[in-house]
């Protein structure tokens, strides 16, 4: 499975655990985007981010500048 490659957050096991009690077996996965970021040394490069990381504003996401560009 894909991890953050920023926090190195990756899938988790655990248990569903229902009103009578019973276990069964679950994953717990992270909210991964694959996203086009912004490197300190200028060059652009797809990575995959959780959005604990993406909120935090731990990477500085890269937008081009043709859609930045508003049509008057």
């Amino acid at each position: 499975m894909a991890k953050c490659q920023v926090c190195g957050k990756g899938p988790v096991s655990g248990k569903n655990v229902s009103h009578s009690n019973r276990r069964t077996n679950r994953w717990f996965r992270p909210n991964l985007q694959k996203v086009r970021v912004l490197l300190d040394d200028g060059t652009v490069k797809r990575m995959w981010v959780c959005t604990d990381c993406l909120s935090a504003g731990k990477v500085k996401r890269y937008v081009s500048k043709s859609s930045t560009e508003v049509e008057a």
